[in-house]
């Protein structure tokens, strides 16, 4: 390959150039980053947070049975007696939620309220399997859920309930949670 040549100006095209732009002032360069800047080190967010978990947990102390069912971040409860596929089959879309109730913005006695209505109203109309959106607290304090860890507790404690699990993440995730409940 050849190299391309520059295009050569007659002298007096040049030399009337250089008489056109001796009155210009040449622009200052602004300046530039150095491509040589310290970077950040990144933030081990996830590490900080099980850093969190680990301090919280041992902090409350032994967890009950229901609690002890739970893997890693996931809620998950079934009623002393049931199989364990019952749980896997929640997971897995086997029942359908047929209603649901939304607890975003609700204070802890207003959550308690509505859920055990709400459970009431279900159980009444002959519903197997609801949704609790409890939330996952981006918004509280510290971003903590408030609820989450109360509605897995109300829930484990009622008899109509026979297991429940963390939703799919198409159906709000760690902010809720499919129940089923007795036929």
């Amino acid at each position: 390959m050849r190299k391309a040549s520059k295009p050569v100006l007659p002298e007096e095209e040049s030399a009337l150039f250089r008489n056109a732009v001796r009155d210009a002032i040449p622009l200052e360069t602004p300046p530039r980053a150095s491509l040589a800047a310290k970077q950040m080190s990144p933030v081990p967010v996830q590490s900080l947070l099980d850093h969190h978990d680990a301090l919280a947990e041992s902090a409350s102390g032994f967890h009950s049975w229901e609690q002890s069912l739970e893997t890693g971040k996931e809620a998950c409860y079934l009623r002393e007696g049931l199989g364990r596929d019952v749980v896997r089959k929640l997971r897995r879309g086997h029942w359908v939620a047929q209603d649901m109730i939304d607890l975003h913005g609700q204070n802890r006695e207003e959550a308690r309220r509505l859920l055990s209505a709400f459970l009431g109203a279900c159980l009444k109309r002959g519903l197997r399997c609801v949704r609790v959106v409890h939330g996952k607290g981006l918004r509280s304090p510290n971003r903590e859920p408030v609820l989450k860890g109360k509605v897995q507790h109300w829930l484990a404690r009622r008899d109509e309930v026979l297991a429940f699990c963390q939703a799919p993440q198409s159906e709000g995730g760690s902010g809720a949670l499919l129940v089923l409940l007795k036929a």
